[in-house]
């Protein structure tokens, strides 16, 4: 593969050495034979075709966003307390390293948490666990054991100190290493992702995540939907005719 990493090629040279590289025309080195390249998902129905007409603005702003990871989020209790599941904002800062974000208010147990200990899990859900998801997002564990009311099953990472959803095919486990006041009421985690496992049949033999298998579902802002991926519509440094970018 060509030695420069994620669209490094716009970071340098002109633009006429960028749109060379788009059509494989640089850098020197071996590209990406037709063959390796993903092809598109012929079995699928064709995209709706883009909506027109006059636009206008609503009633109030907000962060309405394609769907984002619906995420349970695992982390120790205090002494004596349950250990605590949560639903919050998560994102990815980073690939290489490794980097997530996670975000908090003050009304979330795990913040203070958070706060408290330095690793969690992010564990992600499968379709089939919608109803255990939003059991876990509508209550506090301030009043109840969320595992005992989810029906979810504990368990136990293999690097941190942290608790695991047992049903979730993959687990990320994370290591806090700076945060971040948001006003008026948020927090913001970073962590760096120090261990990944995941069942037998959501990654392939060169741990890249195989979709169709993992039935993980996002939540919208805007509408409050979960949602499933649908279909595949291309790959990052397709128009670089790069196949093997995972982050």
């Amino acid at each position: 593969m060509p030695d420069w990493s994620r669209r490094r090629f716009l970071e340098s040279g002109s633009a006429a050495a960028a749109i060379a590289t788009v059509w494989g025309c640089a850098p020197d080195g071996p590209s990406v034979a037709d063959d390796a390249r993903p092809s598109p998902d012929t079995t699928q129905t064709s995209p709706p075709p883009p909506l027109t007409g006059p636009r206008r603005p609503l009633a109030a702003p907000g962060p309405m966003l394609p769907p984002v990871p619906a995420i349970l989020l695992t982390v120790n209790g205090r002494p004596g307390d349950p250990d605590e599941i949560s639903v919050l904002w998560t994102f990815v800062v980073n690939g290489d390293p490794p980097q997530i974000g996670v975000s908090a208010g003050r009304e979330h147990q795990a913040r203070e948490l958070l706060e408290i200990h330095d690793e969690f899990v992010l564990n992600v859900p499968v379709a089939p666990m919608v109803e255990a998801f939003d059991t876990v997002d509508m209550n506090s564990g301030r009043v109840a054991d969320k595992f005992e009311l989810s029906g979810l099953t504990r368990g136990a990472a293999t690097v941190v100190d942290a608790p695991t959803v047992e049903e979730s095919p993959i687990h990320c486990e994370c290591r806090t290493i700076d945060s971040l006041e948001v006003p008026p009421e948020r927090k913001l985690f970073i962590a760096e992702v120090v261990a990944t496992t995941a069942v037998e049949g959501a990654v392939d033999d060169n741990d890249r995540l195989i979709v169709p298998a993992v039935d993980f579902f996002g939540m919208t802002a805007g509408s409050g939907e979960h949602y499933t991926m649908g279909r595949r519509v291309g790959n990052i440094g397709v128009t670089a005719g790069r196949s093997d970018i995972r982050y």
